[in-house]
């Protein structure tokens, strides 16, 4: 029907939402919300997508003005444009719009404050998680329904850990924005984390290594042999998986990694133990790649969920649960067990805390380079140990 404004005015409102289209100018119809509030909005297509704009409350916007904003979007529709999509690009350009905060938050806070790697976990978070739900809104507009969303959402997803980080930042962003006077009450306040966490604390044991390393042998290049060096080495997984042959001298017998490519920023020298030599000299090695495990030359190896199924595969069914993570806690607890001593241990994993933490940290710059070697070594000759046996 073509609305006028007695119509308008004196449209009441039922159990259920109603739409009363406007003959008058198509596409713009007046919304009754159960709870009698009043708005306008107009219907579009949009490269074949039905599509909807608010165009604001009633009685603020009155039937004149809502038929001249509606014949402005659907102007806006014929030259090729998105008038809601424009409407929230415009928005989220507004300096208290969750897009511009998230933004700064990032560059005055994230990046300044963190190692690089930890600021680029933070923006993935972001960028796949919040920005996707919240784009457009204000900050102000936020609560704390909208924080439990997003965060439902991550678990939802099959990853309740990785909900745990989301909110962990979502929490530091309204802090930060609190702290900077753009907000006073934070959303996420009393929002609890949906998992519990616990440390994990697999420990491998001779037979299980063993196990480990003849099926990474049969599953072959490249990740096989990236398995085998977790397993000798005790480095992180994604240290070993990007290893560039820039960073190995075979000759020194030696892994060198640049600051930028470990966890606490610093240089970190790695001794290759025999049994680490001979892995490195049977992988063979693309023309023209930097990388020691690649597929394609230019990338160094992924997949680590759907290669650790292969091994899985290779391995008895009655073998625990266990992640690539246990071979790096499996190396520490063996080392000890071998007799190694605990500072010697730390400086292998490259660890910065325990019994180099606070002021022994600051001046203890000694490297234990040939204790690490023997050390590393003698752990080489134990799983070639095990894998001598029947």
């Amino acid at each position: 029907m073509r609305l006028t404004v007695r119509s308008v005015e004196a449209a009441r409102p039922d159990a259920d939402r109603r739409e009363l289209a406007d003959s008058h100018m198509p596409g713009l119809y007046l919304v009754v919300q159960p709870s009698g509030a009043k708005a306008w909005a107009v219907r579009y297509r949009h490269q074949g997508v039905s599509r909807k704009l608010t165009l604001g409350s009633y009685p603020a916007i009155d039937l004149k003005t809502a038929r001249k904003l509606s014949a402005k979007a659907l102007r806006a529709v014929a030259e090729g444009r998105d008038p809601g999509r424009e409407k929230i690009e415009a928005r989220a350009a507004k300096v208290d719009s969750i897009d511009h905060i998230i933004a700064e938050f990032l560059e005055r806070h994230v990046r300044r404050s963190n190692r690089p790697r930890t600021a680029q976990e933070a923006e993935r978070l972001f960028r796949l998680h919040v920005l996707p739900r919240w784009h457009g809104r204000m900050i102000q507009s936020l609560n704390r329904r909208d924080v439990i969303d997003v965060v439902d959402r991550v678990v939802d997803g099959g990853a309740p850990v990785s909900a745990n980080r989301v909110l962990t930042a979502v929490k530091t962003l309204f802090n930060w924005c609190i702290a900077r006077d753009i907000i006073t009450v934070s959303p996420a306040q009393g929002v609890r984390p949906p998992t519990v966490e616990r440390a994990r604390d697999r420990v491998l044991d001779d037979n299980e290594l063993a196990l480990i390393w003849q099926a990474a042998g049969k599953l072959g290049f490249p990740f096989g042999p990236l398995v085998q060096l977790l397993a000798l080495t005790g480095q992180r997984r994604d240290e070993v998986a990007k290893m560039r042959w820039a960073e190995v001298d075979l000759e020194k017998r030696l892994w060198t990694l640049p600051r930028e490519r470990v966890k606490n920023d610093r240089p970190h020298e790695v001794p290759l133990s025999s049994a680490a030599i001979a892995v490195l000299k049977t992988t063979p090695r693309l023309v023209g790649s930097p990388f020691v495990f690649t597929i394609n030359g230019t990338s160094p190896s992924s997949g680590y969920g759907k290669n650790k199924k292969r091994i899985d595969a290779l391995l008895p069914v009655s073998m625990p649960h266990w992640t690539l993570h246990d071979l790096r806690r499996s190396l520490a607890s063996g080392l000890a067990r071998l007799g190694v001593n605990l500072p010697v241990i730390e400086r292998v994993l490259n660890h910065v805390g325990g019994s180099f933490a606070g002021i022994v940290g600051v001046y203890q710059h000694y490297t234990f380079a040939e204790e690490k070697r023997a050390a590393l070594e003698l752990w080489g000759q134990h799983i070639e140990g095990l894998r001598c046996r029947d």
